[in-house]
């Protein structure tokens, strides 16, 4: 196999951040060229000399992931400047995954990015992210364990299978460990809440035979309250300086005329003592008076979950012989997650009913306050989840050949019991009194009004409330044999081959709570139970040819079948690289592949689904009105949805293209640019409700809001009006009001990106004063373009003021070692985003994370972390992006945090 000339065997040193833990033995000789260990870098099953490749990879270390200040594999991967999409994560408020982390490469899709541990998938999450398509957790995977991660960007499916479009993200364990660690960390937000404490434990040992290794992380994690931040804990905080439209606590409104029926001067005084004494009586100037808060909102969501989390790993190689040898491992995993996004609600049944006493028409609404409930944390949903994986097998040389071989079978599984808050079919009673009979198919109540305002006690919520529940699981399995080896004489080297073959299957299954639809619970439909198995086998090859003693091919080619119900889906799929090196100090590479995703198991198997999402807005009657969407009459609905599955779904396809070189004139100096391009075609597209409406305003007026014209009789048009359901014109009760939102997967869509990679390191030795490292990354979406419906118009996602996707992202980072002291400072800057009313962007936003490390003797180290050292808030949308006043989902508000960490380790 060829070796690298020297100046770029020295750049796997400095070429992904920081040096690679024992994969790369480096022996600095004065003039002769340095043989290197070979290994497996992600993107290859080729044991391979270099870490360079056709195709760049990046490297986390573990030693990174704490000097700069990440508390998980999840964020250190979430700075990523290949990281330029926004996802909605634990932290993220009212989603379908509250509980669960995932990232999103090059801003298509989390379900686009393949996660492995050691080289092997990983079950799902066993709730669908965004209650559409499928994704890995990466939120309990414990730090204490990484060696380090490599993440390819670009398509590798030729080489792993389904999935890896935007990339493939490798998560490395450590293989040995001699001795025991520990590592105690406690920390706190500056601001209040989130106070947290970590406590690690890694041991190992080998024999003459043996190698093993344990390791334990348990963590604990209090939640951050928006009522804790005092940029966004009242709606008086809006950055414009206007008037706020306080949230609703109480209300009654005329049902015909949608204007409120004002309580009267003293009418809202009982309420008045609720959230924390807030309530007043409110006006809309254009629908009257009612009972509100400006502290209402922040009061019951977590921007930060509150979390509990135990996880352990083991492992073990057993050495039968100099050429073969046993292994196996296993993780297990527990975690309580307890988040809060909204009070409890409640809204008359059907929307409105005669009010036999006034003669009309009415609509009731009523929010709960925390002296009301017993605490917010009475409302919190709980999630508690349970996940665990081993692998076995046996690796070694094929008799007495070159050739080796590695047999391994793997199986995981994740399972979620997910509990939320609701209010039983009491409420309803207990508010309007008994129902009356109906009128003209209309309930008919004699309500009392003070009803409505007088505050409830714990103990009578308690009695009007119960918690149900869902069981979820998720499951995987895999056997494979693969093998590797030289073929031939080649005039720069040997050729060298990979083959590998996979068989194995995964499924779900969603199990709402039966008591749901029973009559036992307010509001709620009965849940319909998914969930599926298939089978899915594949094969692949690939082959290195050294041309040229400074030219190198890679050529691979896979298949994939998967099997479901008796129908078989199959896809082919190839990679190509090329890796030139005109002179020593330079490498000259370019890729094509091609790639592809499975249709999501929950797009696939998935019964009709119908529910609501809270909080919406009519973007067409608000538009009509003239009305901005956070002072709007239309806004805050809750919007029933219908999604169904579709079994007849095809892979998503993807081609991507990488051109780049790596400059490395000295051993202390590197320099990395790359170029990629990826497209997918036959993309499932399932947008969302917002997006859903949003597009039926576009259409209805003839352009979007930032002024470009759309077809009403344009296909993407027609779908989307006929996707959503409104009352006729004419209706006597409620006109226009949106009914329901029809939501489904197609594959139908195409999206393209574009972009360059820039990286550097540098390394100096000030003699006395010690030794500097410094690095820093940039990544540039040039272009990035979608389009739902062949004939559509290709819609610019990079510039568009819909698009909550960094065009741009910088990190870097500068360390300072002298003596027992080593000091770190990191910075990302991210680039723009959209105002929320389209009139423009919101500026970069830049944050800086320190650490201070002291070695104390040979076994202990303690040390100092500071993130946001500045203490900078989220960048505040200040054209009416509404509360909490900054895009979440791309920042986060926790303000100033600061650790204290120390690690000991028993020789």
């Amino acid at each position: 196999m060829s070796v690298l000339y020297r100046p770029l065997r020295r750049r796997a040193l400095v070429v992904s951040l920081l040096p690679l833990l024992g994969a790369v033995s480096l022996v600095h000789a004065a003039d002769a060229p340095t043989q290197l260990e070979a290994v497996t870098v992600t993107g290859s099953r080729i044991p391979r000399a270099s870490v360079e490749g056709p195709s760049p990879v990046t490297v986390i270390t573990q030693e990174q992931i704490e000097a700069q200040g990440y508390r998980s594999a999840f964020e250190a991967l979430s700075a990523l400047t290949e990281n330029t999409g926004n996802v909605q994560g634990e932290d993220f408020g009212n989603t379908f995954t509250p509980a669960a982390n995932t990232i999103n490469l090059r801003g298509l899709g989390p379900n686009r990015t393949l996660v492995l541990v050691n080289g092997r998938r990983q079950s799902d999450y066993p709730l669908a992210y965004e209650g559409s398509v499928n994704v890995v957790n990466l939120a309990n995977i414990p730090s204490a364990l990484i060696d380090r991660i490599e993440v390819l960007a670009g398509g590798a499916s030729a080489v792993y299978g389904s999935d890896a479009i935007a990339g493939v993200v490798n998560i490395i364990l450590k293989k040995t460990y001699d001795g025991v660690g520990i590592n105690i960390r406690a920390g706190t937000t500056e601001q209040g809440g989130g106070d947290n404490q970590r406590l690690q434990a890694v041991g190992g040992g080998s024999g003459e035979n043996w190698d093993a290794i344990f390791g334990l992380e348990i963590a604990n994690r209090k939640a951050i309250y928006g009522s804790q931040r005092d940029f966004m804990d009242s709606l008086t905080d809006d950055p414009r300086g206007v008037a706020p439209l306080a949230t609703a606590v109480a209300y009654r409104r005329n049902a015909s005329t949608n204007n409120y029926i004002d309580p009267g001067a003293d009418g809202c005084d009982a309420a008045s003592t609720l959230y924390g004494g807030s309530v007043f009586r409110a006006q809309n100037p254009r629908q009257g008076w009612y009972c509100g808060s400006n502290e209402a909102a922040p009061t019951f969501w977590t921007v930060q979950t509150e979390k509990r989390n135990i996880d352990a790993y083991s492992a073990v190689t057993w050495r039968l012989n100099d050429r073969q040898e046993l292994f196996a491992d296993a993780a297990i995993g527990t975690a309580r997650i307890y988040n809060n996004t909204r009070a409890p609600s409640w809204t008359s049944s059907r929307n409105y009913f005669y009010n036999q006493n006034s003669g009309q028409l009415e609509s009731w609404y009523r929010r709960f306050a925390p002296e009301e409930i017993g605490g917010v944390q009475r409302n919190a949903n709980r999630f508690l989840e349970q996940s665990w994986s081993f692998n076995v097998g046996a690796r070694g040389s094929i008799g007495g050949s070159d050739w080796d071989y590695e047999a391994a079978y793997s199986r995981s599984r994740y399972e979620n019991r997910t509990q939320r808050p609701g209010l039983l079919v009491g409420i309803n009673a207990y508010l309007l009194g008994p129902q009356l009979g109906t009128r003209d198919g209309v309930d008919v109540y004699a309500p009392d009004p003070s009803r409505l305002y007088q505050p409830l006690t714990p103990g009578e919520y308690e009695g009007l409330s119960d918690r149900y529940e869902s069981r979820n699981a998720a499951w995987l399995q895999t056997a494979s044999v693969s093998v590797n080896g030289q073929l031939f004489d080649l005039p720069g080297g040997r050729a060298a081959l990979a083959a590998v073959v996979e068989a194995g299957s995964q499924g779900y299954r969603n199990r709402p709570d039966p008591a749901l639809g029973q009559g036992v619970f307010w509001n709620l439909n009965a849940g319909i139970p998914a969930g599926g198995e298939r089978d899915r086998y594949a094969a692949g090859v690939e082959l290195q040819l050294p041309l040229l003693e400074r030219l190198t091919a890679t050529v691979a080619g896979r298949y994939d079948q998967y099997r479901a119900a008796g129908d078989h889906l199959g896809k082919a799929t190839w990679s190509t690289g090329l890796e030139f090196r005109p002179f020593d100090t330079l490498l000259l590479r370019a890729s094509a592949a091609t790639s592809f995703r499975a249709p999501d198991m929950n797009y696939v198997f998935a019964t009709e689904t119908r529910g609501y999402n809270p909080g919406m807005t009519d973007y067409w009657r608000c538009r009509s009105a003239g009305q901005a969407y956070d002072d709007c009459d239309f806004s805050g609905l809750a919007i029933d949805y219908t999604s169904g599955a579709n079994p007849q779904l095809q892979p998503e396809t993807a081609k991507s293209y990488g051109l780049g070189f790596v400059w490395s004139p000295s051993a202390n100096l590197d320099f990395t640019a790359d170029y990629y391009d990826i497209r997918i075609d036959d993309e499932v597209t399932n947008l969302d409700a917002t997006r859903i409406l949003k597009d039926e305003a576009d259409c209805r007026l003839g352009q979007t809001v930032g002024g470009d014209a759309r077809d009403i009789g344009s296909a993407q048009c027609q779908d989307a009006l006929r996707r959503v359901i409104r009352n006729p014109a004419d209706a006597a009760v409620q006109p226009n009001q949106v009914v329901r939102v029809l939501i489904n997967p197609i594959n139908a869509a195409s999206e393209t990106v574009r972009g360059i990679d820039l990286k550097s390191t540098l390394r100096w030795d000030a003699g006395r004063y010690g030794r500097f490292s410094a690095r820093v990354a940039y990544s540039l979406v040039i272009d990035h373009s979608y389009r739902q419906f062949a004939g559509d118009d290709v819609q610019d996602q990079r510039n568009s003021l819909d698009s909550y996707q960094w065009r741009s992202k910088v990190n870097g980072s500068v360390t300072w070692a002298i003596n027992d002291w080593t000091a770190t400072l990191y910075g990302m800057r991210y680039g723009s985003l959209p105002k929320t009313d389209g009139s423009g962007r919101i500026a970069p936003y830049m944050t800086y994370n320190a650490s201070l490390y002291r070695k104390l003797n040979d076994n202990a180290t303690l040390g100092l972390i500071v993130n946001n050292l500045r203490d900078s808030r989220p960048p505040a949308d200040k054209n009416g992006g509404g509360w909490p006043f900054y895009p979440v989902g791309n920042y986060d508000p926790y303000g100033r945090q600061l650790w204290l960490e120390f690690d000991y380790r028993f020789l």
